[in-house]
């Protein structure tokens, strides 16, 4: 589908006019369904400024949720010419809203379509059409009237550029259907949806809204109850109908999100719209959410303890331990054990449950190096990223990294060689880790299936077993030895 900027290529509207028309097409979902109508927002086409418009062309298009669609299908990029649409041609030359239209038939139904011009910066820049079954607006009740009427009232302040205002700053707008509150310019509520009396009724208020003032009835249901959310402002300040705004109100019983929107007329104000939506489920919802990952950062912290633990109470063994054997193999069970929690302590912190690896292995080869007492003037560098990683994939893979890098200090730079290398490649399921050093290199007859050390068996299994990878080593010539290793992830 083509782009806003794409459609409204030929219609000489420059940044500012586009920005505006974005901020209108991001809100007029509420006057859709007060009007209960389709929208068509039109665009001029023409040479230059100063031309005038050859025809017309669909930038945008919305239906409304409280009504049947008259236009089921998509017109965005239609084109009409100019003469073909003469209630588009008049809103645009003369600025004014053409209500008085006749209905004409539209398949099998008939449809009354009223323009808005859109104003900006002291120019209509495109014309919003809506369009309504005729059927549907006979015998209106007072529900109707009242949608209708605060439709009226935003297409006015979209004709005089005072709606969207600037300081509109959204999430998600609820919907005329959840509730809907009209306040005269004194605060008082004229009329209450029945969804709008529900939701108020859910969070404790059983009294009547019509003819009270909004405020008063917010303040009671809010007192004695401490919100997540304090507010330095009252809320007569909130719902004078001055500054459009999005509150929670919440006490023991729920959470209604209050959508607060001035009407203005010559810029005087004459009343607001509050949408009311019942988001009690919502945030019940995400304060589990919210609990459960706490609960999982708790257990992944609890379980780096314990680790610590159990390495704390090894290396007082391994201080009575006087067989340097025994010595040697509990401090190889103190670095693998150090390895898991490293990985459990980044879950702890994570409420994503994902890892970091490139911080675990800066971690890992910076233990090593202090825990290996080898020869001074050892390099280690690292080649790529590992990136995010999954607490499954990355357990095994950190104690393969510690084998890895401690096997390479241990016995090939043990007596010659300076450096190791560790060279990632990443994709999006798959990994490739290489792990090279300069040193004495292996036999010539090694296999690693049939070697006897504990390290690289370690590796071999959870490389093949647990990540579903496969492992080879290589000799290079001139000494020095790569494990290459491919791992899904």
């Amino acid at each position: 589908m083509a782009t806003l900027e794409e459609l409204t290529a030929r219609s000489t509207l420059n940044a500012s006019d586009i920005s505006r028309l974005r901020a209108i097409i991001s809100e007029w979902q509420l006057l859709a369904d007060l009007s209960f109508a389709d929208l068509l927002l039109w665009v001029p086409l023409r040479d230059n400024p100063k031309s005038w418009p050859e025809g017309h062309v669909v930038v945008a298009q919305m239906r409304p949720t409280t009504a049947a669609t008259v236009y089921p299908n998509d017109l965005i990029g239609n084109k009409a010419r100019w003469g073909e649409r003469p209630w588009i041609d008049a809103a645009l030359s003369d600025g004014e809203i053409q209500r008085d239209t006749e209905a004409e038939l539209l398949g099998e139904v008939m449809v009354k379509e009223e323009t808005i011009p859109i104003l900006h910066n002291g120019k209509v820049i495109g014309v919003i059409a809506r369009y309504r079954n005729v059927e549907q607006m006979r015998s209106p009740g007072r529900l109707e009237l009242t949608y209708r009427e605060a439709a009226f009232d935003l297409a006015r302040m979209i004709s005089e550029g005072t709606f969207p205002a600037a300081e509109i700053v959204t999430e998600v707008t609820p919907r005329v259907g959840d509730g809907l509150i009209r306040l005269d310019r004194n605060g008082m509520v004229s009329f209450g949806s029945p969804n709008a009396i529900s939701a108020f009724r859910q969070i404790g208020h059983q009294g009547d809204l019509e003819l009270h003032e909004l405020a008063g009835v917010i303040e009671k249901l809010a007192t004695g109850f401490k919100s997540r959310h304090p507010r330095d402002e009252s809320w007569q300040s909130i719902l004078n109908g001055k500054l459009p705004r999005q509150v929670e109100l919440e006490n023991d019983n729920g959470v209604l999100d209050l959508y607060v929107l001035p009407l203005t007329a010559n810029n005087d104000r004459v009343g607001a719209l509050v949408l009311v939506h019942n988001v009690t489920e919502i945030r019940r919802r995400e304060r589990e959410l919210i609990s459960k990952d706490a609960t999982i950062r708790e257990i992944h912290h609890r379980v780096k303890n314990n680790l610590q633990t159990v390495s704390a109470l090894l290396r007082l063994q391994a201080r009575r331990a006087e067989n340097p054997s025994a010595v040697s193999a509990i401090e190889e069970a103190i670095r693998r054990i150090s390895s898991i929690a490293l990985v459990h302590e980044m879950l702890s912190m994570n409420a994503q449950e994902m890892v970091d690896f490139d911080e675990v292995a800066d971690k890992l080869i910076a233990a090593v190096k202090d825990v290996s007492a080898l020869r001074p003037g050892i390099t280690l560098e690292r080649i790529g990223k590992f990136g995010a990683l999954r607490p499954e994939v990355a357990t095994p893979l950190a104690l393969i990294l510690t084998e890895l890098i401690q096997n390479a200090y241990e016995h090939g730079l043990s007596t010659v060689g300076s450096k190791v290398k560790i060279a990632v490649t990443r994709t999006q399921d798959s990994m490739r880790l290489e792990v090279t050093d300069d040193g004495i290199g292996l036999p010539a007859n090694f296999d690693i299936n049939t070697s006897e050390s504990l390290g690289l068996q370690i590796v071999k299994t959870l490389a093949t077993n647990e990540l579903g990878g496969a492992i080879e080593v290589d000799r290079l010539n001139g000494g020095g030895t790569t494990i290459r290793m491919e791992i899904y992830c």
